[in-house]
This record gives C-alpha cells, sequence and structure tokens, in this order.
C-alpha cells in the first residue's frame, strides 16, 4: 500500500501541494524562524488587565469546558477571546 493511503484529508491536501511545487525552502531558516517566535510571543503576551462582569451560569460553563480542556479557567477565557479577536472562532451552527 502506498503511505498516503494513511493520510487524512489536510496530509493529503499538503502532501499535493508539496508534489506540485508550491512550498519552497525559506533562505535565512533561522532568522525566519527568530522573526515568527517573536511574533508569538508579541501575541501571548498579556500585559493588560480586564474586569468583566457575567453571569454566573456563564462562569461555571466556562469553568467546565476549562476543565475538560485541561486549563487553568483564566487561561482558557483568554484563549477564546484571542480566537474571537483573531477572526478564528467560527459560531456553531444549529
Amino acid at each position: 500500500m502506498k503511505k498516503s493511503l494513511y493520510l487524512d484529508v489536510e496530509e493529503k491536501d499538503l502532501e499535493e501541494a508539496l508534489n506540485r511545487g508550491e512550498w519552497r525552502s525559506v533562505k535565512n531558516l533561522k532568522e525566519e524562524i527568530g522573526k515568527y517566535q517573536q511574533y508569538a510571543r508579541n501575541t501571548l503576551r498579556k500585559d493588560k488587565r480586564v474586569n468583566i462582569r457575567i453571569s454566573s451560569t456563564d462562569l461555571e460553563a466556562l469553568q467546565t469546558k476549562a476543565v475538560e480542556e485541561g486549563l487553568p479557567y483564566q487561561t482558557f477565557i483568554a484563549s477564546v477571546l484571542h480566537k474571537f479577536a483573531a477572526g478564528r472562532l467560527l459560531a456553531k451552527q444549529h
């Protein structure tokens, strides 16, 4: 069997893009890695404090979800807000 039979859809798409030559090596790899590490540090830096009022029901639901994710609830809430602000949090379709 071919190795690609064991890949999921996303991995197959990446493999096909690689085979089409859509991916190229980056010049100055260490410099590029450093640049993106700095982007990540800037994104994750928590330099402002916000106080909000939410219902106890919502807080309990957030705390439960945080436990399910294995995160402290404040970290989980910050993550949800960050994903929303970055446009990566999608509304669930009913």
